[in-house]
Formats: C-alpha cells, sequence, structure tokens
C-alpha cells in the first residue's frame, strides 16, 4: 500500500485475518502500537472471517471485492469522553470515507455510469450511494499498553471501515446493499483502489481530528452543517433499533450540535437519539 504508507505512520497489510479492529486491539494492548497526537496506523486485509459491525452484526470480505481496514488514532481523553462533542468523532470517520472515495475515483478517472453516484451518510455510521447501502463504519475505544499510558491523557480510537468494492449485483448480501463498481467505471485493480481510497481516508482523518482536537466546540457546529448537506437520514421516516431490542419508529427531523439525532414520533413528539442502528424506510401512507 504504497501511497498509505506515505500518509501513515505504520501500515499493517494482511492476506487473511480474523478482524482488522480485534488486530488492532491486539497491537494496542501488546504495545506495537502507541498512537501520539497527529499519528494514524493503518490494519488492512484481502480477507476477514470475523468482521463486525454495529450490534455485533457480522461482516466477513473476500479478495479483491471488498475494502476492510482499520484506522487507528489517538485524542485527549477529556475529548473523547465529552459526551457534548464526542460523537462527532464518528462521524468524522465517516466523512473521512466519503473524502477517500471521492478522491480515490477522482484519480483513476472513474465516471458515474448511472444518476446515483454521490455518496452520503445514513446516520450515525453507514455510507450510502443513492438508496444503497456501500458499506458502514465501527468505532471503537480501546485501551492502551501500560508504557504507552504515559500521563494517560489520550486515548486510542479504532475506526473500521468495511466498503463494498467490487461485489457483483447478484452477490451482494441484502437488497439493500450496493458496491461502488456498479457506480463507477473503470476503476483500478483492487489492491490499487484500496490503496488509493485508505490514503485518502488517513489524510483526511489526520486533517479533521487535528481541526476537531483543536476546537471541538467551533468545529462541531461547523460538522454539523457539513454533514447535513449529506445526510441520508434526515427528513425521512426512520426506525431506532436500540441494544435492548426495542425500536422507535418516526420522522428524523434535526441533527444536533453533540451529533445525536431527533426523532418525531407519529404523536408528535420528539426523542433525540443518541446510540442506535437507524434504518429508513418507507414514508407511511396519509
Amino acid at each position: 500500500m504504497p501511497r498509505t504508507e506515505r500518509v501513515a505512520d505504520r501500515v499493517f497489510a494482511y492476506r487473511t485475518i480474523d478482524s482488522t479492529n480485534v488486530e488492532a486491539r491486539r497491537l494496542l494492548l501488546d504495545g506495537t502500537l502507541h498512537p501520539g497526537c497527529g499519528s494514524i496506523a493503518v490494519i488492512a486485509a484481502d480477507t476477514q472471517s470475523a468482521g463486525r459491525g454495529r450490534l455485533d452484526h457480522t461482516w466477513v470480505s473476500r479478495p479483491g471485492e471488498s475494502f476492510a481496514v482499520t484506522f487507528v488514532v489517538s485524542v485527549p481523553r477529556g475529548l473523547a469522553t465529552d459526551g457534548s462533542v464526542n460523537g462527532w468523532l464518528q462521524m468524522i470517520a465517516g466523512l473521512a470515507a466519503i473524502d477517500g472515495l471521492r478522491g480515490a475515483v477522482r484519480q483513476c478517472g472513474a465516471e458515474p455510469v448511472d444518476g446515483e453516484s454521490g455518496c452520503m451518510l445514513k446516520w450515525p455510521n453507514d455510507i450510502f450511494i443513492g438508496d444503497h447501502k456501500l458499506g458502514g463504519i465501527l468505532s471503537e475505544m480501546a485501551p492502551l499498553a501500560e508504557r504507552a499510558q504515559a500521563g494517560g491523557d489520550r486515548i486510542a480510537i479504532i475506526f473500521g471501515i468495511g466498503l463494498n468494492l467490487a461485489i457483483a449485483a447478484d452477490r451482494l448480501p441484502t437488497p439493500q446493499a450496493t458496491s461502488l463498481q456498479l457506480h463507477y467505471a473503470p476503476l483500478p485493480e483492487a489492491e490499487e483502489l484500496r490503496d488509493s481510497i485508505a490514503a485518502g481516508i488517513a489524510e483526511s482523518l489526520q486533517r479533521r481530528l487535528h481541526r476537531f482536537e483543536s476546537n471541538p466546540e467551533t468545529e462541531a457546529h461547523a460538522l454539523r452543517d457539513e454533514t447535513e448537506r449529506i445526510c441520508y437520514t434526515l427528513g425521512r421516516h426512520a426506525v431506532a433499533h436500540f441494544v435492548d431490542g426495542s425500536e422507535m419508529e418516526g420522522e428524523a427531523v434535526a441533527l444536533n450540535a453533540d451529533a445525536s439525532l431527533d426523532l418525531r414520533t407519529s404523536d408528535g413528539a420528539v426523542h433525540t437519539i443518541r446510540t442506535a442502528d437507524v434504518g429508513v424506510l418507507p414514508n407511511p401512507c396519509v
């Protein structure tokens, strides 16, 4: 991954692995990784057998078909635990993923093959093209090895990003899923495309996190404005799935300053959603 190696501080590339996120945690715990201010490490795999999404959904990749890459950064502990702004860390990863995709497509000269080729973010963690899911992001805080915890003032953040790059339409996992090659052509070989996307994501993550760390309150407002313009969820009928198995349906009416989402239910009440897997539904008949 030569382009990524020029941007990132460390790059680990595997042919096969259980999970790039799991490997990131292993490397942090044994002290191989000790990310400091502004540094970024990248863990990539051709295939992974035990990838995991939000709410413990499984995610399996095959050689040449998918982008399975994890990015490891660090942020101040106070920022990572500040509920008024830390929700933007997840959204920053989503925006960086879109930056990486746009940059890679532009670099290879690919053109849209249909009218729905613009990337959008489905709150809080999915990348969409048109009405179809291209991929998702899993963000996790992780402990550092003892010798890497000098002062205890920073904490590692793991961003696992999975994207469908070259999966044939008849092999997509769900009717809502899509793949990049269905929307852009021509695309380069799988390894070159992965390298280009990963380098763009790493560069964008570093830039965006630096700005966020320098002035989180001001940057949160700028991030909200940017995210609102490409938020697939806003204005749509949605259902929030919570970890306890409960659900809530309503119209997604607002993205808040803390990165939470407001749902207005059928009784007119507005509920603020901070942690949930949110799906978009057809608009109800009236």
